[in-house]
């Protein structure tokens, strides 16, 4: 038998071949025509496979047990490593596969699945990572910050001095003795009541003030600048703006204490600060206050007394932190007032309102399940970017996606690092307060970082969000934008730089002409952004008409017309033209696989594969019903067949019910199998009416088609399914007629082995081996006679199927 089975290569080809293949991978292949036997023997099948082509619905439908009817051979430890290494990398490409390390250039529909599969996971993603950046702020945020600066900075003295409106040093001073400590302690209740609290402050009886406050100036040292020659006589000093390397480091006034004598950043460990006119340094001369408003009041007097601030001074800071524990939040106050070279003061401040310690209530916990999920999200996506990369090399930065996603993916893991050094420093700075509470608490470097950290979470949010038109460009209206924006990319470049040249003409010229007098114009970065300003319709032409009574006008009319009537205008054409063409150029393609033909290619394959079940419990119950009284296994079977079921689901079905294994059912197990059969009738029932009226609610939105194009589509499907049943009762017939021919083979070859076996005793002395050379011969005549035999008449029903089938296609 073996030895039939050595054929050439297939003789499935041409049509036939390519029906197969539309059936189904796993359509079937007469192991008899191949080349070689395969490695495990299997019962010869239809090409009606229900595993392969609607993924096992009938082993479900049965739950089957047992094989075959041909047993299989144990699998040998080589073939099982083999076997788990390819399902390790299985496990492997299906988890991280994209569309970047999947080959889809040639299959559209595995590329929309893998695209699908990619988006759902990144939309879990993005679902976690705003769990986590909205879970960090809350709306009581903007209600503590409110309420710290009405008291702090709209509160007004008895003279009417608001820390907004300080314009001196003398002002500052009665802000400082006034309204900032009237606003630090809060030691009663509004009857004069004790709160009960002794010497701790809680402002608005709700928030707690931590350590004592601190003042902090920074002054730049005598003579460091010139006065000219003319005028020495009557000025004895200058003091230059600032400069950090023009700052005075040497003690004054008292000499003794901090207030009096120089420190440097590193010694009292502060930071810079950005303020409205230059940077500072954290260095400088510094005082803090008491935990009670009578002794910061004779902290306040002595630096008054004294001239604390003089004209070295440049800057003032008041730093203090408060914490409430209703919200669990702390607000971190800086108090600024800068004293410039020319005189006078400007008031700033400056109110951040973080969440520094974490975890407490049950929503924290949340969150710190959903930081794990995070960590665990980024990971994946790290494994994913590096097996792109090692696929695609250098090429792989070309594309501006995976360039946000690397971006991405670092501002997370940095976000991550931020976190995990946050929650140390802040439980290291709690544990020295709580030791000594008359320190100041210095939280302004851990809340200056929060912000930090808060703001790089909306960036790394912000392109989570834009990330999403990368997995949504396989359609081609989501495609419009990156397209046209593409396109139009080299024309806008070479239109920025006419505008900007512009732009930047009128900048200077509006710097040069109102910068003295009108704010907007002060500074050229103002300038620049008054001009913006300026597009959109907001802006004050009245300051522009006072400082400059015939040049403002003049450059008023001309800038809007050149820039928001020429240029503007130029810009949004280029666009539109762009658009219309990408747009024209989208219509007249091709219509490939999109997202709702491959739902709907699903929901029709959930569809036929419900009627599929239906169908086959239908064959079933018309199989029992054939048989009267007891059924056996042979006649159940071949009622089966007929009908086209393959031997392993008959198997199956009849084992599942036969309980006694003695091949037979009775009266019990038929009414078993009907009442179990009947169930899974009905359940399928419903659920193809419940799909059924939701396809006829989309055939209703689809619009009408014609009486030709109906009638093609219906005669196209019953050509289908006639040709199938012709193709298996075809199959049928050529199965029973291969089964005929094999047992007359294995009997010839049965008798040639007893006469060759006879003979081998009678021949003996030289003879021996010529004798053996014409039974070979004779045997290889018989041989050939069989095997030419056999081929001819397989070969003829062969051809008989595959000119059937041929005219069964052209129908």
């Amino acid at each position: 038998m073996k030895c039939l089975n050595n054929r050439a290569d297939s003789h499935l080809t041409g049509q036939v071949e390519c029906e197969l293949d539309s059936v189904g991978n796993g359509a079937w292949v007469n192991q008899g025509f191949c080349d070689s036997p395969p490695p495990l023997p299997r019962a010869v099948s239809t090409i009606y496979n229900p595993q392969s082509l609607f993924q096992g619905s009938m082993d479900s439908m049965y739950k089957l047990d047992t094989l075959g009817p041909f047993p299989e051979e144990p699998p040998s430890s080589d073939s099982s490593l083999v076997k788990k290494q390819r399902g390790c990398c299985s496990f492997i490409k299906g988890l991280w596969g994209t569309t970047l390390t999947e080959n889809t250039s040639n299959n559209r529909e595995l590329f929309v699945r893998t695209t699908l599969r990619e988006l759902l996971v990144y939309l879990v993603f993005l679902v976690d990572i705003c769990l986590l950046t909205y879970g960090m702020t809350s709306s009581s945020t903007y209600y503590y910050t409110k309420a710290m600066t009405d008291l702090f900075v709209n509160t007004a003295s008895e003279s009417g001095v608001k820390f907004q409106s300080i314009s001196t040093m003398a002002d500052f001073w009665t802000y400082a003795q006034g309204p900032l400590l009237d606003s630090l302690y809060w030691t009663k209740w509004y009857n004069n009541q004790s709160m009960d609290s002794g010497d701790q402050s809680f402002i608005y009886y709700e928030n707690m003030l931590l350590g004592v406050p601190r003042m902090r100036q920074i002054k730049i040292m005598n003579n460091s600048c010139k006065v000219h020659s003319d005028f020495q006589d009557e000025i004895t000093g200058c003091f230059d703006v600032y400069n950090e390397k023009k700052e005075d480091d040497l003690s004054f006034g008292l000499i003794n204490g901090t207030a009096w004598s120089f420190h440097t950043e590193k010694e009292i460990k502060g930071s810079s600060h950005w303020g409205l006119l230059t940077t500072y340094s954290g260095g400088g001369y510094y005082q803090d206050l008491g935990r009670t408003k009578e002794e910061s009041t004779i902290v306040l007097k002595e630096l008054v007394d004294n001239l604390w601030l003089d004209r070295g001074t440049r800057v003032v800071f008041i730093d203090f932190s408060t914490y409430n524990a209703n919200i669990n939040m702390f607000c971190v106050i800086r108090l600024v007032v800068e004293i410039p070279a020319t005189g006078g003061a400007i008031p700033s401040y400056q109110i951040r309102t973080v969440k520094l310690i974490r975890y407490i209530t049950n929503w924290d916990y949340f969150i710190l399940g959903c930081e794990m999920f995070f960590c665990l999200f980024i990971l994946y996506y790290v494994v994913e970017e590096i097996l792109e990369l090692r696929i695609h090399k250098f090429s792989y930065f070309k594309s501006i996606w995976n360039i946000l996603d690397i971006v991405v993916i670092m501002l997370a893991i940095v976000a991550i690092a931020f976190n995990i050094f946050r929650t140390v420093k802040v439980d290291s700075l709690l544990g020295k307060l709580l030791e000594n509470p008359d320190i100041y608490a210095d939280f302004e470097f851990l809340a200056f970082w929060q912000t930090q950290y808060n703001n790089m979470n909306a960036v790394n949010l912000f392109f989570a969000w834009i990330k999403i038109f990368k997995y949504i460009s396989f359609n081609k209206t989501m495609t419009q934008l990156s397209s046209t924006l593409g396109r139009c990319a080299k024309d806008i470049l070479g239109f920025a730089i006419m505008f900007f040249i512009v732009f930047f003409a009128y900048a200077q010229l509006g710097y040069l002409l109102f910068g003295t007098e009108v704010e907007s114009f002060s500074t050229f970065v103002k300038c620049i952004f008054t001009q913006f300003r300026i597009i959109l319709g907001d802006f004050d032409y009245n300051a522009i008409d006072r400082a400059n009574r015939v040049l403002g006008p003049i450059y008023f009319v001309t800038y809007v017309f050149f820039v928001f009537f020429v240029l503007l205008n130029m810009f949004l054409a280029i666009i539109n033209d762009t658009y219309s063409e990408v747009k024209e150029e989208l219509s007249s393609q091709k219509d490939e696989l999109q997202i709702t033909d491959f739902i709907k290619q699903s929901y029709m394959k959930t569809f036929t594969k419900l009627k599929l079940k239906k169908e086959k419990i239908s064959d079933v119950q018309k199989a029992l019903r054939s048989g009267s009284g007891e059924i056996e296994f042979k006649d159940f079977r071949k009622t089966l067949k007929e009908m086209g079921h393959a031997d392993h689901e008959i198997s199956a079905a009849f084992s599942r019910f036969d309980r006694d294994g003695n091949q037979i059912l009775d009266e019990d197990e038929q009414e078993r199998m009907k009442i179990e059969l009947e169930e899974k009738r009905d359940a399928l029932c419903a659920e193809i009416n419940n799909l059924g009226m939701n396809y006829g609610k989309e055939l209703l939105e689809k619009p009408p088609v014609t009486s030709n194009e109906e009638k093609n589509h219906s005669s196209h499907t019953s050509v289908d399914r006639e040709q199938f049943l012709r193709l298996s009762r075809q199959v049928l017939h050529l199965e029973s007629s291969v089964e005929g021919i094999s047992s007359r083979i294995e009997l010839i070859m049965e008798n040639l082995g007893l006469q060759e076996k006879a003979k081998r005793n009678e021949m003996a002395g030289k003879l021996r081996f010529d004798n053996d050379s014409d039974e070979t011969a004779s045997n290889g005549s018989v041989l050939v006679c069989v095997d030419r035999e056999t081929k001819a008449d397989m070969s003829s029903r062969r051809s008989a199927v595959c000119t059937k089938s041929v005219h069964d296609c052209h129908m």
